[in-house]
């Protein structure tokens, strides 16, 4: 571009706008690639056994009651036995009252005491390109009820069925059941039964009272989350596994945890008053403690590639505008100007550079595929400097920025916290670096105008007079 360093600059800069139409679409490539893999982890997920919530144990009892309720009943002649009937012939019937025993909303208690330990083998199934981490887990849960709060919710004319008692466990997805499924009473197994029509399993247990200790060991599958509700009203919880990035979550954060490379354990202590949950009730709160109270971990990926592609996506602009300022500046002590084509093409590499990342990331993994993408997109440009360019020996200065820059975004994705505080001080020690370079700049060029315009006025400029007409 042949013209003043002001319009060399100012249509650089239109340049770099330009490019966040690429940029655009690029960013939109990743999300529908990450789209397909969260499809494809959720369709893994769900045949494994899906997200996992252990809601219970809850003690269920049935309660009857006496209620008196209107009856009809046929009309007898006195002297036959035979049923009367009307001129139309239907029956004649008598109305009358009747009291009779009926079951009513049986009562729920939750546990007084609930300790759980739960630990979880992680394995990593694939399907595809994609890989989706799944798990087996062993839980062995402590309880016991105390029967005493049962009066609290009984009316007058009710009787409890103390015999027909039972236990509910409610979980994520009866599919996802395997191994240990035992429920013991003071040592005595139980014989279990899936729930009708929800997910769980059901202990017929007799009569409680009497009863001082509960246990129940189960084991299941899930993927993605392992929660809990935490039903006891003193509930002690206990998580661990082989999974070395457990994101911790749900209505309740542990007391305590220890996360390594190896795994993790983390601990809740959670006492009644924390949790909205009603010891005993006549109303099932099972969906409440569920939606409302559960905690645990989900199994993710740290930082994964799509989440880092998509970020260098929108870290793209300042990084294209970081290389555009490089070659401007580059070009004031050239001879060779720079077309805009040439700049475009330049933003164009390094806008697939970031779909190049999550072509070879799906494959390769994030390391391996940063290097390939960053190291073919500094070697191109430097190349296309010193040719295309024809910046010579220069073209070396332009790939030592390069590398620079892209060592920057490798330290930015890797780290998400730091990643505003890095990408805005490169920034600007990229612009306090050009207001020095070019602090000797004539941004008006070497020719001025001929009469001193709005712009030259407010930019301070005061260039020579006019030159007098010349006559024809």
């Amino acid at each position: 571009m042949r013209a003043s360093a002001g319009r060399r600059f100012l249509v650089v800069g239109l340049l770099v706008l330009l490019m966040f139409v690429p940029l655009f679409f690029a960013a939109e490539v990743i999300d529908s690639r990450k789209s397909y893999s969260q499809s494809t982890i959720d369709s893994v997920g769900e045949e494994w056994g899906g997200p996992q919530v252990l809601a219970g144990p809850q003690l269920v009892i049935p309660v009857e009651r006496t209620v008196t309720r209107l009856a009809t009943r046929p009309r007898l002649d006195p002297a036959t036995g035979a049923v009367l009937t009307d001129a139309q012939g239907n029956e004649v019937v008598d109305r009358f009252e009747e009291t009779v025993r009926q079951l009513a909303a049986p009562i729920h208690l939750y546990p007084d005491r609930f300790e759980a330990d739960v630990q979880t083998a992680t394995q990593i199934r694939s399907r595809g390109i994609f890989t989706v981490p799944v798990y087996t887990a062993e839980a062995e849960i402590r309880f016991d009820f105390d029967t005493v709060l049962v009066d609290r919710v009984l009316a007058e004319d009710e009787t409890i069925l103390w015999d027909r008692a039972e236990i509910r466990m409610a979980v994520g997805a009866n599919r996802a059941l395997r191994g240990a499924a035992e429920v013991t009473a003071d040592g005595r197994a139980l014989e279990l039964a899936p729930l009708t029509g929800e997910a769980g399993f059901l202990a017929r247990l007799g009569d409680p009272r009497g009863i001082d200790a509960y246990t129940l060991a189960l084991g299941f599958n899930g993927a993605q989350s392992l929660m809990l509700a935490p039903v006891g009203r003193d509930s002690r919880v206990t998580l661990s596994g082989d999974w070395p990035h457990p994101s911790f979550t749900g209505a309740f954060l542990p007391d305590g945890s220890t996360v390594t490379k190896d795994g993790y354990e983390a601990t809740w202590t959670i006492p009644h008053l924390a949790r909205a949950l009603p010891q005993a009730a006549r109303e099932d709160p099972q969906a409440m403690a569920q939606r409302m109270t559960a905690f645990g971990l989900r199994f993710v990926e740290a930082n994964d590639f799509y989440h880092k592609a998509f970020r260098a996506a929108r870290y793209g602009i300042l990084f294209i505008a970081l290389t555009f300022l490089t070659v401007v500046l580059m070009e004031r002590s050239s001879g060779q100007p720079v077309h805009p084509v040439q700049y475009i093409l330049i933003g164009l590499v390094q806008t697939v550079f970031v779909l190049l990342m999550v072509a070879y990331a799906e494959h390769l993994g994030w390391g391996p595929a940063y290097l390939i993408a960053s190291g073919a997109t500094i070697a191109l440009l430097t190349a296309y400097g010193a040719f295309g360019l024809k910046l010579g020996r220069r073209a070396l200065v332009l790939g030592a920025m390069l590398v620079s820059v892209y060592a920057v975004l490798y330290m930015i994705l890797q780290s998400a916290d730091y990643a505003l505080l890095a990408g805005s001080t490169l920034a600007f020690l990229a612009l306090a670096l050009t207001m020095w370079v070019t602090r000797d700049e004539d941004w008006f060029g070497p020719e001025r105008p001929r009469r001193e315009g709005a712009w030259s006025r407010l930019l301070g400029g005061s260039g020579p007079p006019p030159p007098p007409d010349t006559p024809a």
